[in-house]
């Protein structure tokens, strides 16, 4: 395991924490690949929040994924209309950063929900959301059934794992600001994903809303992260699904996604994307690996618009808005 001020952290107890997470899952390949990754990515939520150090607070991964799985089914009843699709993401933006300067659970659905949300738009086929919304919920309680027997710490620790990083500090004077901005941005990105990327236009949605923070230095630092985290996640799905192997091996690839994003939780690096990019990518492509290249593409452009988006409205609009002010009138 790495010291705790190095950017990559590896934890033995998280990597088992994780082999047993993703055990079914993996099991399940070998039948049908597509529910083995689907139960997967109902695994993400448990992992990105890590262990809780009581039973009761470990009760949070089954509120979170929950959360997350009708999150996902909210953004799916969304995109049956394209306008409702933009026009919601903002006022659910806007209500979220109001809700966050007042309420813990507000900054949950600002930097959790949200981004489901947007998700949500690439399933435009009700049924299927359900389908994936009960794989999340299903995951989520199973994650939380297996860290309950988990031993607790003896002591508390030190410092709280950076990857669950505290509240954002938004405060009620600046949270209507921010939000119109977040909401700006959320209905620009699906706007843009509905025009240029129809198949999946939630794509562009999930990556502005993730690294839009209210924090200057948080954003700049999510989005060049998210940018290279999207990459590798990328390019080890292409590279597995070239070589077109038997279902086994995506039960494989699955275990060791899961254990590798479980036991580096609490690192500094923005290393989590890479997780669910490989999974959703597998999960999209596997029965057609000609199409890889293509969509590897389009995740990558998808990508960079909603981060360019995010850097627009979270970092160069707040900063012209500033000099406007400051600036001297001209004669």
């Amino acid at each position: 395991m790495a010291s705790a001020g190095s950017g990559l952290v590896w934890r033995w107890d998280g990597a088992l924490r994780g082999l047993l997470y993703a055990l079914p899952a993996a099991a399940v390949a070998p039948h049908d690949p597509s529910q083995s990754m689907s139960l997967a990515v109902g695994l993400l939520p448990a992992v990105a929040i890590g262990l809780p150090p009581t039973r009761r607070g470990r009760f949070a991964v089954l509120v979170v994924g929950v959360c997350a799985a009708l999150s996902i089914l909210a953004g799916s009843l969304l995109v049956q209309l394209p306008w409702l699709a933009v026009a919601g993401l903002f006022v659910l933006a806007v209500a979220a950063a109001l809700l966050a300067a007042r309420r813990r659970v507000g900054v949950l659905a600002m930097s959790l929900c949200l981004p489901l949300v947007g998700a949500g738009l690439s399933y435009d086929d009700v049924s299927s959301a359900l389908g994936v919304t009960a794989l999340i919920a299903c995951g989520s309680l199973y994650a939380y059934l297996l860290s309950l027997p988990w031993p607790l710490p003896t002591q508390p620790p030190a410092t709280a794992p950076t990857a669950t990083a505290p509240r954002p500090p938004l405060d009620r004077d600046h949270a209507l600001d921010y939000g119109l901005r977040l909401g700006a941005a959320g209905a620009a990105a699906a706007a843009c994903g509905l025009a240029l990327a129809p198949t999946h236009p939630g794509w562009p949605v999930v990556a502005a809303l993730m690294v839009m923070r209210p924090v200057a230095d948080m954003q700049r630092l999510r989005s060049v992260g998210r940018v290279l985290s999207v990459l590798v996640g990328g390019v080890a799905a292409l590279l597995l699904l070239r070589a077109d192997p038997p279902n086994p091996v995506y039960g494989l690839a699955v275990l060791l996604a899961i254990v590798a994003a479980t036991a580096t939780q609490a690192s500094r690096w923005y290393v989590l994307p890479a997780v669910p990019t490989f999974l959703v990518l597998l999960l999209l492509l596997h029965t057609d690996p000609a199409q890889a290249h293509g969509r590897f593409n389009e995740r990558v452009g998808a990508t960079v618009v909603g981060v360019a988006l995010a850097y627009l409205f979270g970092l160069l609009l707040p900063r012209w808005t500033r000099r406007r002010r400051v600036s001297p009138p001209r004669a």
